[in-house]
This record gives structure tokens, C-alpha cells and sequence, in this order.
């Protein structure tokens, strides 16, 4: 297993992150715990999870995620220094959540002390912010003007970031977290966080988690370069696009069991003629360069400049042995053009 800094934090994390937002409802702690075991063997030591999973949300299985994870740290209490564990603290919109207000520093604290009891730990490794308060172009709203940046009001954002690196920087300070992040954020947030930063000696943002794969790479050039120039780990999440980059759900498939069977928040937004154009001719290439498809997807995500960690999730044993797998097929020249043509074709499937 191979390693990277986490940005400014001198920590160091497996290039393999391992996800863990269906523990709790499509897989159970038996499941987890085995995930755990397996994917630490293998030398993985970063583990992603939110104080809103399992996925998709629910106020039955709020929390329960981390309740899972804190019963396994509890029953392997002398395995806690040798994992970096991340979570997030959701944004506003979901009603059993705070009553569905936005992130505040406030908030921060409370959410700090609540994923804490889940956990069953003393310290938070990577705490994130889930969503910005602001509406941003992710989820499938970044297609032209649906998001209109003209209509956010910078200032009073601005000062809500202050507020919440204020919250961060207390938890910090009683040793609650040691380092802190984005989600689902943009260039824009970024900067601003890492300028408040600075300008009040708080808290300084040491990574981003953005869905990022092979039907939705907008991050690159420009965010991710600034991740590289600011010192901001970019950790891809849904590196095979919800699942579909696995092939499973062509032609309108549906095995059951699988995510997309479940009800999804936002919908099925990657369910488009292009994705479906495109995966299928994903699928044919990966087969003649002896891969999986969900092998390809991840190996090309593992080689984009800049990526940090891969957060990966699995539903069985299988696909997780097949998906760490991936990190070890790095994909030769000839494949990496051969992927780089189909990107040609479809740069934005969804």
C-alpha cells in the first residue's frame, strides 16, 4: 500500500480510503467489522464515514454509521492510533439534523460531541464540512447557470465561514479534532476558508472530498490544481459514480440490493443516455486490458496528478478485495490513452 501527506497536516494516509456509508443499512456491524479487518490487513488506515449515515439519509439510520464504527473501536481499543478516521458534520436541508439549519460554529461543537459518543474515541483525525451552507454546483447542479453565483451573498457567507472556523478551532484546542476539511465545496470556498485562516490565526482546511471519476472529472484542471498549490488533499469520492461505472446497471439493470433499487435523495442524476454511452464502451475497454470495469475506474483515478485518497466503498467482501485490488494495476500507456480518448467523447456524462 502506498502512501500520501494529507495536505498540511504531515499525516500520513493510505491511497485507499475506505468509505463506510452503507454500514447500517445495507450492510450490518458483522459486515463492517470484516470490512475493517480486511482492508487494514492490506494496509489501508483512513476511514471515511458522516454523522448522517447511512445512505441514503434517514432519521432511522442517522448515525448509525458511526455507532458501528465506534462499537468496533471499542472492541479494539489498541487499533485506535494506527487509523485516521474522518467524518463530517452535515449541512442544513435535513430536518431530523439540527432541525435542518445550516452548519454554525455552534453546531460545530455540538455535532463534534455527538460523532465523539458514536465513535466511542476521544479525537476526531479529520473532521469535514459535509456540504457549504451556500448552495453549490455538486449533486448534479453544475450544468450552466443552474446555480446562480450572481444571487449568493459573498459577505454574509464569508462571515458564516468565520463563525464556523471559530467552532473548529475551540474543538481543536480541547483536543476534540485534530485537523479539519471540505466536502462537496468549490475553489471559491477553499480560498476564503484558507484566507480566514490565516488572516485570524484559526483552523487551516487540509482537504476536500469531491465526487471526481471517469463520467465527472470537472475538478480537474483548475480546483485541483489549486489543491496541490495550497496544500489541500483532493480525495475523489464515488470514484464509480454511484456504482454505475461498474457496468451493473446497463441496459437498465437493476440487481437487487443495490444502491440504485433504494430510494436516493437526489435521485438517479447519473442515470443518462450519455453515462449509459459511455460505460458501455468503459466496460468493453477494461475487459481488453484484463481489468474489471470498477478495476479501471479506480486505477484511472489513482493515477490523476494531484489525487491524494480514494474513498472506496463496498457492499461485499468481494468488491472490496476487487476494488483494493485496483491499486495495484496501475494502467500502462497504451490504456491511458485509449481512456483519455473516451473522455475525449464523453466529458461530461451527466
Amino acid at each position: 500500500m502506498k502512501y500520501d501527506k494529507l495536505g498540511s497536516s504531515g499525516v500520513d494516509v493510505s491511497r485507499v480510503c475506505l468509505g463506510s456509508m452503507t454500514w447500517g443499512l445495507q450492510n450490518n456491524q458483522a459486515d463492517a467489522d470484516e470490512q475493517i479487518h480486511y482492508a487494514m490487513e492490506q494496509g489501508v488506515n483512513f476511514i471515511d464515514t458522516a454523522e448522517m449515515y447511512a445512505v441514503p439519509p434517514s432519521p432511522d439510520t442517522y448515525g448509525k454509521t458511526e455507532s458501528i464504527i465506534g462499537d468496533w473501536l471499542s472492541r479494539h481499543q489498541n487499533k485506535r492510533q494506527d487509523l485516521v478516521i474522518a467524518t463530517k458534520i452535515a449541512g442544513g436541508g435535513l430536518p431530523w439534523i439540527r432541525g435542518g439549519q445550516p452548519i454554525t460554529g455552534d453546531a460545530v461543537i455540538k455535532a463534534v460531541d455527538d460523532s465523539l459518543k458514536r465513535l466511542q474515541t476521544d479525537y476526531i483525525d479529520l473532521y469535514q464540512l459535509h456540504w457549504p451552507n451556500r448552495v453549490s454546483p455538486h449533486f448534479g447542479k453544475h450544468w450552466l447557470n443552474q446555480v446562480k453565483f450572481s444571487e449568493t451573498d459573498a459577505a454574509k457567507e464569508t462571515a458564516d465561514m468565520l463563525d464556523i472556523l471559530q467552532g473548529l478551532d475551540k474543538c481543536v484546542k480541547a483536543g476534540k479534532i485534530k485537523h479539519c476539511g471540505l466536502s462537496d465545496d468549490t475553489t471559491w470556498g477553499i480560498n476564503t476558508y484558507l484566507k480566514l485562516s490565516e488572516k485570524y490565526d484559526l483552523p487551516k482546511m487540509v482537504s476536500i472530498q469531491n465526487e471526481f471519476n471517469l463520467l465527472h472529472s470537472k475538478d480537474w484542471p483548475y480546483l485541483i490544481e489549486n489543491c496541490m498549490h495550497e496544500d489541500i488533499a483532493y480525495l475523489p469520492w464515488s470514484p464509480l459514480a454511484g456504482g454505475v461505472l461498474s457496468g451493473k446497471y446497463l441496459n437498465g439493470a437493476r440487481p437487487e440490493g443495490t444502491r440504485w433499487t433504494i430510494s436516493q435523495r437526489n435521485g438517479l442524476f447519473r442515470d443518462t443516455e450519455q453515462s449509459n454511452a459511455a460505460v458501455a464502451e468503459y466496460v468493453k475497454l477494461a475487459e481488453r486490458f484484463g481489468y474489471t470495469p470498477s478495476q479501471l475506474a479506480l486505477a484511472w483515478c489513482d493515477q490523476v496528478d494531484g489525487v491524494t485518497s480514494t474513498i472506496i466503498g463496498a457492499t461485499s467482501m468481494a468488491q472490496l478485495k476487487e476494488d483494493i485490488d485496483a491499486f495495484y494495476m496501475p494502467l500502462s500507456d497504451e490504456l491511458k490513452q485509449a481512456v483519455d480518448d473516451l473522455l475525449k467523447r464523453y466529458p461530461a456524462a451527466f
